[in-house]
């Protein structure tokens, strides 16, 4: 009887595939975390620039303007590179005014001409900050 010592090539052309397989599925799992690194990158920098827009001053919470980024981030503290780049982004701040309460009209008083000293007027809207790369929105709550 003759011992077999080797491979056929069916076993090596099997194990090609498999491994062939495999790697295609590690090539195709690193595009998708790849692909979703850079847009959690983008949703981030969205994130950091609508923040600049939260923490100014009101001058810009309740109004339509178009401004320059360089503006809108100038009682920040940036880098330098950060804030050159910033420096020529034109940013359009939209204030879409969605509804208005105004607590007086809630009141229950037996009186009608009585008026309470605490009544308080919320205004919910909705502003958005554009720019040629994107697009974010806030819902604002003005209390007066």
């Amino acid at each position: 009887m003759h011992k077999r010592s080797a491979f056929t090539l069916v076993e090596v052309m099997v194990a090609v595939v498999i491994v062939s397989v495999v790697i295609a599925a590690l090539l195709q799992m690193q595009g998708n975390t790849t692909h979703k690194f850079f847009a959690i990158k983008e949703m981030m920098k969205t994130n950091q620039y609508s923040s600049f827009l939260l923490s100014t001053s009101d001058k810009y919470s309740f109004e339509s303007s178009k401004i320059d980024m360089k503006r809108l981030v100038d009682e920040f503290e940036l880098e330098n590179d950060l804030r050159r780049r910033l420096k020529s982004m034109k940013v359009e701040i939209d204030y879409e005014e969605l509804t208005t309460i105004d607590t007086s009209e809630l009141d229950e008083s037996s009186d009608p001409d009585e008026t309470s000293n605490s009544t308080l007027v919320l205004e919910i809207g909705k502003t958005s900050l554009k720019t040629s790369e994107f697009t974010t929105q806030l819902i604002r709550v003005k209390l007066q």
